[in-house]
C-alpha cells in the first residue's frame, strides 16, 4: 500500500468526516454538505502528477459526482412544485453516485484508473453515504419503485458486464455493481439485513484489494505469471470464490442472510433473480479460476530464488474469506 503524505492524511480524515456529516445530518442541504467534502477529499488523494491513468479517473469521477449533486441541487427547486417527485429525484441522484445501474456507466472505467487503495475507498467508504441517505427514502412509494428497478438492472449488469473481463480491477467493480443489488433488495426489508451485508462485503473486498496489492496483480495473466507458484494462486482463487459467494466461503454468510430475509418477505421473484445472476458471477470466477491454476509460465533458479513468500497480513486476511470453512468444520465437529 502506498505511503501517504501529511497533506493526503489530512484528506483521508475529511474523506471520512464528510461520509459521517452526510449520514448523520438532520437535513438534505447538510447531507449535501457532507457529500460535498467527502468528493473534495477524494479527488486530491486520487490526483498524481506521475500517473495519468490516476489523474483521468479523477476528473471522470469529478463530473459523474458533479452530475449527481446537480440532481440534488435540482430535486430542491422541484420540491414546492411537483413534492412527490422531489424524492424520486434525489434517489436518481444518489443511484447515480453510488455507481447503481442503469447509471453504472463510469464505475468500471474510474476503478480501472485506481491503485488497489483508491479502489477500496471506492467500493466500500464512498458507497456508505448514498446508501445511507437512499435507505432514508423507503417509505416513499416512488423511491421503491426506483431502488427496485435499480436493484433489478444492477443484478444483471454486474452478472452480465464480468463475463467477458481479465482485468481484476473491472471484475471487482462489475462484482460490487451486483452485489449492490443484494443490498438495495435487502434494504426495501429492513435496515439491519442491508448493513450486516455491506459490513461483511466490505471485510471480504479488503481482504481481497491487500492481497492483490501485496502480488501486484491487476489482471489474470498477472496472476497466472505469479513467481509465489501454486500457494498465492490458490489463495487468490479462494479469495474470488468467498466474493462471489460460494458455499462454504465467508462471502455466502451476508447472502445466506438476504436469502432468509426474501423468503419471510415473499420476494420470491427477486430472488430468483439474485439467484440466477449470482451463477453467472460464479461461472466467470470458475472459468477465470481454472485458468488461472492450470497455466503458468517458465521460472529459471534466478527468479525461484528472489520469489517472496505471502506476508502476514495477507495469511490473516485471507482467513477471513476462509471463515466460513472454519466454522462449517467447527459446527460439523460439534454436532
Amino acid at each position: 500500500m502506498p505511503s501517504f503524505s501529511p497533506y493526503k492524511n489530512m484528506f483521508l480524515v475529511l474523506l471520512f468526516s464528510g461520509a459521517l456529516l452526510a449520514i448523520s445530518s438532520s437535513s438534505w442541504a447538510a447531507a449535501w454538505v457532507g457529500l460535498e467534502l467527502n468528493l473534495m477529499s477524494f479527488i486530491p488523494l486520487l490526483s498524481s502528477k506521475t500517473n495519468l491513468l490516476s489523474s483521468e479517473a479523477a476528473l471522470k469521477y469529478f463530473l459523474v459526482q458533479a452530475l449527481g449533486s446537480a440532481g440534488l441541487i435540482f430535486s430542491s427547486s422541484i420540491s414546492f412544485s411537483a413534492a412527490p417527485f422531489f424524492l424520486l429525484t434525489i434517489s436518481l441522484a444518489l443511484l447515480l453516485k453510488m455507481g447503481s445501474a442503469p447509471f453504472h456507466f463510469w464505475f468500471p472505467q474510474v476503478m480501472e484508473g485506481m491503485n488497489w487503495l483508491h479502489s477500496t475507498l471506492l467500493m466500500t467508504l464512498q458507497k456508505l453515504a448514498p446508501m445511507f441517505l437512499i435507505s432514508y427514502l423507503t417509505t416513499s412509494s416512488l423511491c421503491k419503485i426506483s431502488i427496485y428497478g435499480a436493484a433489478i438492472c444492477s443484478a444483471l449488469s454486474g452478472a452480465i458486464g464480468g463475463l467477458n473481463q481479465t482485468s481484476l480491477r473491472k471484475i471487482l467493480a462489475y462484482s460490487s455493481i451486483n452485489h449492490m443489488s443484494w443490498m438495495l433488495f435487502s434494504m426495501l426489508i429492513n435496515e439491519t439485513s442491508w448493513i450486516i451485508y455491506f459490513s461483511l462485503y466490505s471485510l471480504i473486498i479488503i481482504s481481497i484489494t491487500i492481497l492483490f496489492a501485496s502480488l501486484q496483480a491487476y489482471h489474470f495473466s498477472d496472476l497466472v505469471n505469479l513467481l509465489n507458484g501454486v500457494s498465492s494462486k490458490t489463495i487468490s482463487v479462494l479469495a474470488l470464490f468467498s466474493l462471489g459467494g460460494f458455499p462454504p466461503f465467508s462471502g455466502f454468510i451476508p447472502k445466506w442472510i438476504v436469502v432468509q430475509e426474501l423468503i419471510l418477505n415473499l420476494y420470491f421473484y427477486a430472488l430468483l433473480l439474485l439467484l440466477f445472476c449470482s451463477l453467472l458471477t460464479l461461472y466467470f470466477y470458475l472459468r477465470l479460476s481454472l485458468y488461472t491454476i492450470s497455466l503458468s509460465t517458465p521460472r529459471n533458479k534466478t527468479m525461484i530464488s528472489l520469489n517472496p513468500g505471502p506476508s502476514f497480513l495477507v495469511m490473516f486476511t485471507t482467513f477471513w474469506n476462509l471463515f466460513g470453512i472454519f466454522m462449517t468444520s467447527f459446527l460439523m465437529i460439534l454436532f
